[in-house]
This record gives C-alpha cells, structure tokens and sequence, in this order.
C-alpha cells in the first residue's frame, strides 16, 4: 500500500464544485479521499499518507483527448496553407516516402511526451502503423488505438479487412487494461461501402470500438450529395467509380450500418440537424476538434446542439500537422471562444462546461466515465495539477476560469496516470525528450 495525500489551493473534481484548500488522497492507484484540508486532516486513515504540497495550484482529472494522430508529430508545421486534398496528398506521400518506420516511431513517442507534459492522461488515437500504441504503452498513458484501414474500391474490400485484422490481432496481444485496440474505416472518401460494412460487421464480432472521421468538410459534402468535387477527381483518376448517394455522409452511414456500431465520429462539421438526431439515436459519439476545423477552413460544429441531443461529445486536438499544439487547455479556451463568437453569447460555454468536455465528456465518450474524468473516491488515479500562481493567472479569482481562459500547458506541474507520475514538473519521466527531438529534426529537414 502506497498512500499519498495531495493538497492544493484548489481541487476541482468535476463532478462537484470547487473546493478551496483541497486535498485528494491517493491509495496505490485509486482516489480514496476528495475534500478540504481541514477534512482530510481529521480522517485517521489518512494519518500516515505521504503529503504531497501544491500550493498555489488546481488539482483536476487528467484530461482526455479523445482524437490525435500521434504518428504525425513530425508533421507539425510542414503542412501549411493547403488546400484539403493537397494537404492530404503532401502528408501521404512525406509518410509513406520519405519516413522511416523508427521516424515514425519517435515521431509518435515525442507526441505521446506532448500530451504528458500538457495534462493528458487518456488519448484516443487513430494512425495505420503501431507506432501510436506502442507510444501509449511505452509513456504509461491510457488510451485506445484505433488501428487504420483504408480502401475506396469494392474490390480490395475483402483483402483490406484481412490485411486489417492481422495488424489489430498483433496489437491485442499487447493490449493492457490501460492501453486497448480499436479499429477506424479512414473516412468516406477512402473507404468503400463494401469495406465499411465489413469493417462494422468485424468489430462488432469483436467487440472492438470503432472511429471514423465524417462530415468533416464541403469536398467531402459534395462528395455525397452531388457526386462531385476534388475526392470524386481524384478517384476517376484511380480508375475507381464513385456512385453518390445524394445524401449526407452522416445518412450515408445509418443507411449502410455503419452506425449499428455507434462510433466515435471525428469532426462532424457538416452534420446537420437531421445527422444530430440520427447520432443521438444510434448512440454514436462525437470528437470536436474545434482548432483542426478552423485551421484548415471546414468550418464549425453545432456544439450546442449536440451537447442539447445528448450525444457523448469530448475534445480533442486532433493531429498537430492540422492544430500544431497537442494542448487540451488551450484546445477548450479556443473552443470557447470561437463558439461564443458564433453565437454571439458571452455565457455559452461557460469555463465548467468547457473542463468538463475536456474530462468527464472525453471518458463518457470513450466508454471510461466508470473509472476516469473526475476525482471521486474509488475512481483511478488520473489527474494533473496546474500551477496558478504565474503573473498570467494572476489575480486569481475563479480556478475554473484561470484554467481554461488563462493558463497553458507550459503551467502544468504533475501528471499521473493509475497513480503512476509520468511528469513531474521537469522532466516526462519514460522518454529522452533530446534524442527525440534530435531524431524529428532530422527526420523534417529532409522531408522539407
């Protein structure tokens, strides 16, 4: 037994308001206390616990990124003012020509090293090599990585799912009770109806959580409803026919059964009010990726109302070739902001809200709300603590506001994943940061 009592200015657990001069105290892996100082002080099986001071600081649930592509970190700045296809085609090529598989695999590990150092705890990532889950088992994150699979023509479907399994099969050998395997038909424009419905049907077979990015922009939208536009080009180019369903990609998918697995849906800045109460009622969930969305021009996602539908929805920072920063905290001041400018109310969404998007949100969408998102007694051990006491947060007149208006990840202190500290303050505890670097350096001079 391992019992250790962390005490801050402020403990904020989520699920219930702010305490000021809190504590959570901690027992191996699992939150055993929530309170005041004062209570925990008082509690005589708290009498021998390892005191951890924060002082001027917040203690809050790790925070969940429900989509990234790790593998892409290398890509961070590389991609630039293009136009949607082009900044696809420039990504696949650089990847596929120019990467190496250790590139990519410490491309994928310093992402994971981002995400510790910015108060991540769980990450949903999506990628079609390994490299993102064996950074998540290697950093001592939480996630599930949803393993890629890709093929716009009927033909290949068959041979695409095979190729598929065997990937998902050799990862779940490794899977832990932190770290699980899911599976992600890429998007509309390069997977076929056969394949997706191959793919559903082999995932539900094996319980395996499926994610796929829809609705996420107008080529993809004309793509589906008038059968024309850059993707539908470049499939004529492939030799590959393309029959528009003449509806939208949301429609598309309930209609083919491809929501019969309620996935987690990427983007869905073109769904509408209709595509809403078609995810709220097949139980699918959602991943904004607010800052992802405006960088590249697709637009903005109905927030409110799919928060208003009930539909499970997290944030997420998706990959930093599109967002450039893995920062949840300024991924939920962003997302704040730009919904606040849309709707033009200066109370929607508010800071708690916004946190709780960024926590308890991620972990409902990805089945973890039992064990992750927020400090309870009972509940893991995933939270990171923020330092507040910098001249930006200063006055500090509401720990939720600073967090989610003031602060950034450069102010995060500590981040423990199962009661494990991945990041101190100082250093991300499982990785050489250097050499990392060194290697992506490298790695992006010859690609540029």
């Amino acid at each position: 037994m391992r019992l250790r009592l962390f005490s801050a200015d402020w403990v904020l657990p989520v699920t219930s308001p702010p305490i000021r001069a809190g504590a959570v105290a901690i027992d191996n892996n699992r939150i055993v206390f929530v309170g005041t100082q004062e209570e925990a002080a008082s509690r005589a099986d708290l009498a021998g616990a390892e005191n951890v001071k924060l002082g001027c600081s917040a203690v809050v649930p790790g925070f969940v990124n429900v989509h990234s592509h790790l593998e892409l970190t290398v890509m961070r700045g590389f991609l630039e003012d293009l136009p949607f296809r082009d900044w696809i085609r420039k990504l696949t090529r650089s990847k596929y020509e120019q990467l190496t598989a250790d590139e990519m695999a410490a491309s994928a590990v310093l992402g994971a090293a981002e995400a510790v150092r910015s108060g991540i705890t769980t990450i949903a990532d999506t990628g079609d090599t390994d490299s993102a889950f064996k950074a998540l088992l290697r950093t001592g994150l939480r996630g599930i990585a949803y393993r890629e699979v890709f093929g716009p023509d009927t033909i290949d479907a068959a041979k695409s799912l095979e190729g598929l399994k065997g990937k998902v099969a050799a990862m779940r050998e490794q899977a832990t009770e932190k770290v699980r395997v899911g599976v992600s038909p890429h998007a509309p424009y390069t997977v076929s109806g056969d394949l997706f419905r191959r793919v559903t049907e082999y995932a539900l077979q094996e319980t395996l959580d499926v994610c796929i990015h829809a609705a996420e922009s107008e080529s993809e939208q004309r793509m589906m409803v008038t059968g024309d536009g850059e993707f539908v080009e470049a499939l004529k180019a492939r030799g590959i026919t393309w029959q528009a369903p003449g509806s939208s990609t949301i429609s598309y998918f309930d209609s083919i059964g491809v929501l019969n697995s309620s996935p987690l849906l990427v983007h869905c800045v073109r769904a509408d009010t209709a595509d809403v109460e078609v995810i709220a009622r097949t139980g699918s969930r959602v991943a904004h990726c607010p800052k992802s969305n405006a960088k590249l021009g697709h637009g903005i996602a109905k927030l409110r109302q799919i928060m208003d539908a009930g539909v499970p929805i997290g944030l997420g920072t998706d990959s930093v070739a599109s967002n450039n920063r893995g920062d949840l905290i300024d991924e939920m001041r962003f997302c704040g902001l730009i919904h606040r400018a849309q709707s033009q109310d200066f109370r929607w969404p508010a800071p708690d809200q916004l946190l709780k998007l960024a926590t308890l949100g991620g972990a409902k969408v990805l089945g973890l709300d039992r064990e992750i998102g927020s400090l309870e007694a009972g509940k893991q051990a995933d939270l990171t603590a923020i330092d507040l006491s910098g001249t930006h947060n200063t006055p500090l007149h509401d720990p939720t506001a600073a967090i989610v208006f003031s602060a950034g990840a450069s102010d995060i202190r500590l981040t423990m994943v199962g009661g494990e500290v991945l990041f101190d303050g100082r250093d991300v505890k499982s990785v050489d940061e250097h050499e990392l670097r060194a290697t992506l350096n490298d790695a992006f001079t010859r690609m540029s």
